[in-house]
């Protein structure tokens, strides 16, 4: 459990505030007012609301119970108890301060494209704190924990298009679906970009005659530590060293300088990789050739 009131307790609270704000004004400022089949438990919650005006907030925490029970071993005690903080945060929100707020009274697809960015920035920081407003996110999240490599982004595409499509055939929407789906959408890639983004990292194959030395310099400039694995030419079967070193996309910069300071006619391959999807190595670049 978390220390209460400690430090990390206190920055996940303000991250999770944040992230609550953003989702709520992206739900009953702009998704409200423009009548939109919504994702998630937000969209079931919406649904009821069109139909009896229940309070969105509090009629997502009902609907959270029996999913909670359900997902609460899958996802951990600490991952929990996290989630139902930010859950009763974002809930109080929707339904208390959001009001005071305007709503957004211009065109639908504008109001489309605000809410899937408020709300994709605002779930992305709830996630990156390793928390989630409850709800389908306990779904998504059950999901990852099964499936690691799949995008959280894909799995909440996939999930939330069910709950869209469905508000679409109640209230006969087909154009709102069409918005819900845009919505969806940029949810996920708002969502797997900013996760993506803050949580990539590299790796950098350096092919040298000067593997010792190039380790130093990077150690020296990087403070990063490294891998030499001894290796020989295809062609000439002469000896090669291949330092491998992991560090963030920042750091990269420094490397590369690093290795050239050394030797300049080293060849640099450079990966990237994203820790937070588990996808592996993604892509990679040629920083330097040899001639």
């Amino acid at each position: 459990m978390e220390k209460i009131f400690g430090k990390k307790w206190l920055a996940d609270t303000a991250v999770e505030l944040l992230g609550s704000v953003l989702t709520g004004i992206a739900v009953y400022n702009f998704a409200v007012p423009a009548g939109f089949p919504m994702t998630g438990f937000s969209g079931l919650a919406l649904i009821v609301f069109r139909l009896w005006k229940l309070p969105i907030g509090w009629t997502t925490i009902v609907l959270n119970i029996p999913v909670a029970i359900l997902c609460y071993r899958l996802l951990g005690r600490g991952f929990f108890f996290r989630s139902l903080r930010c859950m009763v945060l974002s809930s109080l929100f929707i339904d208390y301060v959001a009001p005071l707020l305007p709503l957004y009274q211009g065109g639908r697809l504008l109001a489309a494209i605000c809410t899937g960015v408020l709300g994709g920035i605002g779930y992305a920081m709830i996630y990156l704190r390793n928390s989630s407003t409850g709800g389908s996110d306990f779904v998504i999240m059950s999901v990852k924990a099964v499936r690691p490599h799949v995008q959280l982004g894909r799995i909440i595409f996939v999930t939330d298009a069910c709950i869209i499509l469905l508000g679409g055939i109640i209230f006969r929407d087909f154009d709102g679906v069409i918005y819900g789906l845009i919505i969806d959408y940029i949810y996920a890639i708002v969502t797997d970009k900013i996760m993506y983004g803050m949580n990539a990292g590299k790796l950098a194959l350096v092919v040298t005659s000067h593997g010792k030395a190039t380790a130093d310099k990077i150690d020296e400039l990087v403070g990063r530590g490294t891998t030499i694995i001894e290796a020989k030419g295809g062609y000439r079967q002469d000896h090669r060293d291949v330092v491998m070193c992991a560090c963030s996309t920042k750091e990269m910069i420094t490397v590369e300088r690093a290795v050239k300071a050394v030797d300049p006619s080293a060849f640099t391959v450079i990966l990237e990789s994203n820790e937070v999807l588990g996808e592996g190595f993604k892509n990679f670049r040629v920083a330097e050739k040899v001639e």
